[in-house]
């Protein structure tokens, strides 16, 4: 869900079971080398976990074609190779997996430069900063930390938080719905929602205390609250109700062909229930910490991993941003890329959220859903109200 990350092979990432081992994590994105700055220069920021930091900004659409460019669908390959720092940079290598087209760098008409601080995997307590009791991951500070420095260099304008999943276990809950499907035949929104339901106040008083660690930061460093927005954002579901789904439950082209290997109830669960939960506990900490929110539920909608309205790409007919998938689905067969990829927002989907984030910026207040139009790439996302 909203980019579920479950297991780990690379790194935390994924999900999957026997001969298909998935390791998932909710990504950070890292900041992009900036050449002559200056404080009068303004930035825009985004911190928390893989679905802000850019993971899977490698893919744009699907092929379960294993050799070359994947039908297209594959950014890292260059021709001869495959080289996954040309999307992810050096935070290829830490795990952060912040991509050239993460929501913040894909934003336009917000600031002079763009800095992504997020990092795939990270949990409430890799955002507040050390004296607090916060966390390094993957070798970093934590991202409130890192944030001081940027708003000492940078005049700060809007900075976008999404962070609480991994609190919650969205890697686990996708690890064991794809286990239940793929090896134990049985469903998993059941177990999972009890666990779901038991880590939510821990996860939400964290969320709380991550904006609180923001604010206190840019109070530090001399702004005054008015100076800048923050922006708390849930996550999409990367998976669509079970009856939305191209491929039937039974057999097992949801696991070997569509990546996508959930039983219908648990799809139901997931897109109906624990996104929709989580959305509303964000938007209620955005509420209590005075800072607007963006609603990101629905954002996906048609373009989920093996949705009927969406193809995978083939040596015939290759990705489109209007005809492919949105997220990146389970790596089946040869691997392709990392886990961790997988259950995540793609470069197309990527595009869209940045297009989100320009349009959200451009009202600076109350709090909004952010939708996709059927048939249109990123330019067909616009806004809704939320009550």
């Amino acid at each position: 869900m909203s980019g579920f990350h479950a297991v780990s092979l690379r790194r935390p990432a994924a999900v999957l079971t026997s001969a298909l081992v998935l390791t998932g994590t909710l990504t950070c994105a890292a900041a992009p080398a900036q050449a002559s700055t200056s404080p009068s220069q303004t930035a825009v920021v985004s911190m928390g976990d893989s679905f802000i930091s850019g993971e899977a900004g490698r893919w744009q659409g699907n092929s379960n074609t294993q050799s070359g460019s994947r039908n297209g669908t594959d950014r890292a390959y260059n021709g001869k190779s495959y080289d996954p720092t040309t999307v992810y940079g050096g935070t290829y290598s830490s795990g952060c997996d912040r991509s050239d087209s993460a929501e913040v760098l894909s934003a336009t008409g917000i600031a002079d430069v763009a800095i992504n601080l997020a990092c795939s995997g990270a949990t409430t307590g890799n955002v507040i900063r050390a004296g607090s009791g916060g966390e390094s991951l993957n070798g970093e500070r934590p991202q409130a930390d890192q944030l001081a420095a940027v708003a000492a260099q940078y005049r700060v304008k809007l900075i976008a938080l999404s962070i609480g999943g991994n609190d919650l276990g969205f890697s686990d809950v996708i690890t064991n719905c794809v286990e239940d499907y793929s090896l134990l035949y049985s469903y998993c929104y059941d177990d999972q929602g009890e666990k779901v339901d038991q880590r939510m106040d821990s996860a939400m008083a964290g969320v709380a205390k991550s904006v609180q660690e923001i604010r206190s930061v840019m109070s530090s460093a001399g702004y005054a609250s008015g100076d800048y927005r923050v922006i708390l954002q849930s996550a999409p579901s990367p998976i669509p109700r079970g009856s939305e789904i191209r491929y039937a439950q039974s057999g097992w082209s949801r696991l070997t062909t569509g990546g996508c290997p959930f039983w219908d109830k648990d799809a139901d669960w997931a897109r109906d229930v624990f996104i929709p939960e989580y959305a509303a506990e964000v938007k209620a900490v955005a509420e209590s910490e005075g800072v607007q929110f963006l609603d990101l539920q629905d954002m996906l909608q048609g373009r989920e991993v093996c949705a009927k309205a969406t193809r995978l790409a083939t040596s015939s007919q290759g990705p489109s941003a209007t005809t492919s998938e949105w997220a990146r689905f389970l790596v089946s067969g040869a691997a392709q890329g990392t886990m961790q990829e997988s259950f995540h927002p793609n470069y197309y989907a990527q595009r869209a959220l940045g297009r989100c984030l320009g349009l959200i910026y451009a009202r600076p207040t109350g709090d909004y859903a952010c939708r996709n139009t059927a048939g249109k790439d990123d330019s067909g996302m616009y806004l809704t109200g939320v009550s």
